[in-house]
């Protein structure tokens, strides 16, 4: 029941889930965000509701509109490139410290997460790409920019995933990672691991950065496709 729960785990399980909901594209870009259809698909009250759609706007993927409520996020050509080299600007800056302050324990995360990102040899379902290889992947990399050991530059790296993370969805969603293509990347991040415990910050930060700017044209296309410029 609604009232034996405190209002806030309310909102923020509001929240996790409408999120999840609006980067896997169940809500389109400027969809009005009804409150009524909201509280019966979520079963919150209007309260908790409020509260996961005001730290949305926070994240910049909900749109409040005077009087009006909410409603999604756009999305476009511009925001893709801007959010996507910004990414890769920081995840860039952050490797280099991280190979920089890394410790021994550090490098074995990265060992250890990246052994178990190439385990994954096949991949059968769109749910299996995301709920099975995409986790380990984000793992991999989240090891990779704990060692620049910045709570604040990991703060702000958290909020620019989450920027990018509506439009690498649509990437996930094009994107039958075969098994050829499960090796690709296994190359890719085998390749990366080894300029990182070599203590390459140049090579790494270059490495990175392809890697990262990947998905780029393909989501464009896909974009495009939806007449979205």
């Amino acid at each position: 029941m609604e009232h034996d729960a405190p209002r806030q785990n309310l909102a923020i399980s509001a929240y996790h889930a409408l999120k999840q909901d609006i980067i896997r594209g169940r809500y389109a870009p400027e969809e009005k965000l009804l409150m009524s259809r909201l509280k019966e698909y979520y079963g919150v009250s209007t309260g908790p509701l409020r509260e996961a759609l005001s730290q949305l706007v926070a994240d910049r993927l909900v749109v409040a509109i005077s009087q009006r409520g909410y409603r999604v996020a756009a999305m476009s050509l511009a925001e893709l490139n801007d959010i996507y080299d910004a990414r890769a600007q920081l995840e860039g800056l952050i490797l280099r410290l991280a190979i920089e302050r890394g410790d021994d324990d550090w490098e074995a995360t990265v060992l250890a997460t990246a052994h178990r990102l190439a385990k994954v040899t096949e991949v059968s379902s769109p749910d299996e790409l995301l709920d099975g290889w995409d986790l380990r992947h984000k793992a991999f990399h989240t090891a990779i920019a704990s060692g620049c050991n910045s709570p604040h530059l990991l703060q702000m790296r958290d909020t620019l995933f989450d920027q990018v993370e509506r439009y690498r969805h649509l990437w996930l969603q094009e994107t039958v990672l075969s098994p050829q293509a499960l090796e690709t990347k296994r190359q890719e991040h085998a390749a990366l691991v080894d300029v990182i415990l070599a203590r390459n910050a140049e090579q790494a930060a270059n490495l990175m950065r392809d890697h990262l700017m990947t998905p780029v044209p393909i989501i464009t296309r896909v974009l495009q496709s939806r007449g979205i410029d």
